[in-house]
């Protein structure tokens, strides 16, 4: 059990296993392979030396990457204000070790400046993520999704525009479809701020980055690809393989439905935990692992509502490669 009442000193043995981080496409930036996403638990929701006893578990074991947006929560703005004031208590001596991100791009306040990708939203946007998490700047700072009625061409030279002024050391894209990566990539490369890394949704039951090309573009491009919601928010887990539990997302009728659970996919998910079972690990840490055993992928983001199941997801790091025959089963 970690005790957070303690003044905090990271582990001296953090780095010990170099075989944790990946290069993230053609850059001189390491992540890790599994990084701290701060979606869910980390909000005023969360109590926060949970959220702190995970946080410190995750740099103890060599986790750098930490992942926000402005509007994670909840509420919008929570999870940031929690990683300012773990910045503050435990890890500002630590600040230059750590690869911090937000993202900018759902609705945050009222009006038309607030919400999408227009040059005045980003920006001041970014402005409060950094007053919320008491920074001088990001490391990464991400387009969270793809606007369809903003100009391109505005989006990326704000993008652009931030890196210049100091704010963000990189930026990233979320969510953007191949044709607008595509054109994302050819005008930032001609401002010489390359694209560091795509974030998109991969898992075993969703592989969309695959299926349109955004993965072999971006392994062929030098782009890192970093997947979010990698365990399809908890169903490749071995939580819902006989019933829905009480305390489950999907029980509170939050992102994951009831319904989603069909007797197709039921049946799925269990072929899925027998064949982890015969590689002797749990169901999540094969799906996280099957993740990085894909071209270009760099990292997956986990969250977690607690150390045990973060210490599980990590696991994924040590998994026995895939044969051929089992990734073409998969």
């Amino acid at each position: 059990m970690i005790n957070t009442s303690t003044p905090y000193k990271a582990a001296d043995e953090r780095y010990d296993n170099p075989d944790i981080f990946m290069r993230c496409g053609n850059s001189g930036v390491l992540l890790p392979k599994v990084s701290l996403g701060f979606w869910h638990n980390f909000g005023a929701d969360a109590p926060f030396e949970r959220s702190r006893a995970i946080t410190r578990y995750a740099f103890d074991h060599g986790i750098t990457h930490f992942d926000l947006a402005n509007n994670y929560g909840p509420p919008n703005g929570s999870a940031e204000e929690t990683m300012g004031r773990l910045m503050n208590e435990d890890f500002r001596p630590y600040r230059d070790e750590l690869f911090i991100a937000t993202k900018a791009g759902y609705e945050m306040w009222p009006g038309p400046y607030g919400n999408w990708g227009s040059r005045k939203y980003l920006m001041a946007s970014l402005d409060q993520s950094l007053k919320r998490m008491n920074l001088e700047y990001v490391d990464l700072f991400y387009s969270h999704r793809y606007d369809p009625n903003t100009p391109l061409e505005e989006t990326l030279q704000a993008l652009a525009d931030i890196v210049r002024a100091g704010k963000a050391l990189y930026i990233g894209i979320s969510r953007w479809p191949l044709e607008a990566l595509k054109f994302a990539n050819d005008y930032l490369r001609r401002q010489n701020i390359p694209i560091l890394i795509y974030q998109g949704r991969l898992n075993m039951l969703d592989r969309e980055p695959q299926e349109e090309g955004i993965l072999d573009y971006c392994a062929e491009n030098g782009i890192g690809f970093i997947s979010f919601s990698p365990l399809a928010q908890g169903l490749l887990t071995d939580r819902y393989l006989n019933d829905i539990p009480t305390d489950s997302r999907m029980s509170r009728n939050k992102s994951l439905k009831p319904e989603s659970l069909t007797p197709e996919l039921l049946a799925k998910l269990r072929r899925l935990n027998d064949i982890a079972a015969q590689r002797g690990e749990s169901l999540a840490a094969m799906a996280l692992a099957w993740i990085l055993e894909q071209k270009g992928v760099t990292s997956v983001l986990v969250g977690a509502s607690s150390v045990e199941q973060l210490a599980t997801n990590m696991q994924s790091i040590h998994s026995a490669p895939f044969s051929e025959e089992l990734l073409n089963i998969l």
